[in-house]
């Protein structure tokens, strides 16, 4: 028989199986020999008290041997099989391929950027040298953005798709299998390029194929059937069936649908900045301690408020991470958050954002560039700002407040470096006021969490694609080209790592053969 409870464990005994086990007995009141096992399925951690502890689920097997499941993905040898093209290789288009194989078609996935180790020198370059490749950086290259910004896989995705598929499908190719019941899973940006590889090569074993350095610059259609896609080293890759995942900074295509005439709409995205503080200020706050326990993870934190009708809320927390800069092209500035699987450095930092809608911009409503522009510019200002060299521009947090240029700035993990200027040069003046509003009332939520220890860095713009590329809800494909699937982060459809991952295996299940 099995039998599943939840027990709160503290922190001295979570890893301790004979303290879980007795704890089990006892709330089950069955003797211990009657016990031949146990299955944690969930785990979490509740810091709602000053007393911290996990909650776990956990099976009991009595008077039965354990018989945990193992996942095994059901792939097909698809050498000359009916070809699928996938514009992409972040989580949305992986997927998709390995959705291919389980379906029986053959995926040819088609990626601007370079195999995933080999971006790693063109990061070194943009922290070093402030130097950015267009077609290889943070967003483009093998794994998409998520490769080397964090690998948080925590999610609302549920109803979408299946979520546990896709955590087993990355613990097949690699990962932790604490993956799968942590209620915030996290894999780490040192340890995701192996695992992406891994995902390669069962494509390639498989039949697919994946070309690198292959930018797609034309999508050919005929009599609204799509029949083609031309790459900027002139070859072509013919498919009845496209499936585009972009991913949310890829500008060019939207710039091509433009150009053909074909569908699109500006779409609402969020913008502020990036919060850093000292790590040990998050876990004293969250966890009511002055120093962690050993067997608790570095604390995150999740904080939203209104102000001025304004939604302020913090976007993509990165406990014990860095402050990565995320631009494509070399005259902007882009910031996001990543963190290494220990997430062991000692600042923890977090998008901090309002949303901006159509009304907020002129024009929004009728063009669909309104919003893209309205982002490159602010982009483009936080760049000038900054000084060149991808220096970004940053304000302690109660000088912000309080409108006061900072005299020098703390110690922060952004690589590229720093320049202390007054923020409100570079937002939008709703986004600075409703920012300066909400930081104060976040501090009244967590201690410690208002002060000029933090530093606010810019900007904090590619939370979402600013275009949505529409497609009809029940065939996936876009209402004037069949064949034609707009996917995930880049056409308005996801948010995250996983719910890329999920929409890119139902594009493929939108396929008709």
């Amino acid at each position: 028989m099995q039998q599943e409870i939840e027990l709160a464990i503290g922190p001295d005994h979570i890893y301790n199986e004979d303290y879980i086990i007795q704890q089990g007995v006892h709330k089950l009141k069955i003797s211990r020999n009657k016990v031949k096992g146990i299955y944690v399925r969930k785990r979490s951690i509740d810091a709602r008290s000053r007393q911290v502890v996990y909650r776990i689920r956990v099976v009991f097997y009595i008077d039965e041997e354990p018989q945990v499941e193992t996942f095994t993905s059901e792939l097909k040898s698809v050498k000359d099989a009916k070809s699928v093209i996938i514009i992409g290789a972040g989580p949305a288009g992986l997927f998709a391929a390995y959705r291919c194989l389980e379906r029986g078609l053959k995926p040819i996935v088609l990626e601007r950027g370079k195999a995933v180790r080999d971006r790693r020198r063109d990061l070194a370059k943009i922290n070093r040298e402030g130097i950015v490749n267009p077609e290889s950086n943070y967003c483009y290259g093998e794994g998409g953005a998520g490769t080397y910004s964090d690998g948080k896989l925590y999610t609302r995705s549920n109803k979408r798709g299946d979520v546990q598929k896709v955590l087993s499908i990355f613990v097949e190719n690699g990962a932790d299998e604490d993956i799968l019941i942590d209620a915030r899973p996290h894999i780490g940006t040192n340890k995701l390029p192996h695992i992406i590889e891994g995902m390669r090569n069962r494509i390639l074993e498989m039949g697919g194929e994946v070309h690198f350095g292959t930018k797609v610059i034309d999508i050919i259609e005929q009599f609204g059937q799509v029949k083609s896609v031309m790459t900027a080293d002139g070859k072509s890759f013919e498919a009845d069936h496209v499936i585009l995942a972009t991913g949310h900074s890829a500008r060019d295509i939207f710039e091509l649908f433009r150009h053909k005439n074909w569908l699109l709409e500006a779409k609402p995205f969020a913008l502020g900045v990036r919060i850093e503080h000292p790590q040990e200020i998050i876990d004293q706050a969250q966890y009511h301690c002055s120093t962690r326990h050993e067997n608790l993870p570095p604390a995150y934190y999740s904080l939203v408020e209104q102000v001025n009708d304004r939604g302020v809320f913090s976007f993509c927390m990165c406990p014990g991470g860095i402050i990565a800069p995320c631009a494509t092209d070399h005259d902007e500035i882009v910031v996001n958050g990543w963190s290494p699987s220990k997430r062991n450095n000692p600042h923890a930092n977090s998008g901090t954002v309002i949303q901006i809608n159509l009304e907020d911009v002129p024009n929004a409503a009728t063009d669909p560039f309104a919003l893209l522009e309205f982002q490159r510019k602010i982009e483009q200002q936080a760049f000038q700002l900054g000084g060149g060299n991808l220096v970004a521009p940053a304000q302690r947090m109660v000088d912000f407040v309080e409108n006061r240029v900072s005299r020098n700035l703390p110690e922060n993990s952004y690589k590229p470096g720093t320049r202390s200027v007054d923020l409100k040069e570079v937002l939008p003046n709703f986004v600075h006021q409703a920012l300066r509003g909400a930081l104060p009332i976040f501090g009244k939520k967590m201690k410690g969490y208002y002060t000029n220890e933090a530093i606010l860095v810019g900007v904090e713009s590619r939370t979402s694609s600013p275009v949505r590329i529409p497609r009809d809800k029940d065939s996936l494909q876009h209402p004037q080209i069949k064949g034609l699937y707009p996917c995930a982060e880049g056409a308005g459809y996801a948010g995250g790592i996983v719910s890329a991952a999920i929409d890119g295996i139902n594009c493929v299940d939108a396929i008709k053969i």
